[in-house]
């Protein structure tokens, strides 16, 4: 097969755990760049910190609900092609780990079962 192309697929859809992930992976590449404002990355900060600081009200949803806010307004406030460089590179990465049959051929997805031979008496 001279014309091979590259093993590689990027997924149309990654699934909720994968783009919580992408999206901490992304803010911790935006934290570690100059190109962002530091007053715009005092969000993230003060959400960890409010996750951190046990306060009065009962449980998990009001920190999860800080959390999500927080990430995304930091991630829309971000210059865009900041944003876009670091969320390219990402992405990259995470096509890197995924297999793609080569063009003509048939995939199958199947169970294998053996069973053992029967025997003629």
């Amino acid at each position: 097969m001279s014309n091979q192309s590259s093993n590689k697929i990027t997924p149309n859809n990654p699934g909720f755990f994968q783009d919580i992930l992408l999206k901490i992976k992304l803010i911790y590449r935006l934290m570690g760049d100059r190109r962002v404002n530091p007053f715009l990355k005092l969000l993230p900060v003060g959400a960890l910190l409010y996750f951190i600081i046990p306060d009065l009200a009962i449980g998990p949803l009001d920190d999860a609900a800080v959390l999500g806010l927080t990430s995304y307004l930091f991630i829309e406030l971000c210059p865009d092609g900041v944003v876009q460089e670091h969320l390219n590179k990402l992405r990259l990465n995470l096509s890197d780990n995924v297999v793609q049959p080569n063009p003509g051929e048939v995939v199958i997805d199947a169970e294998f079962e053996e069973k053992e031979p029967e025997n003629k008496e």
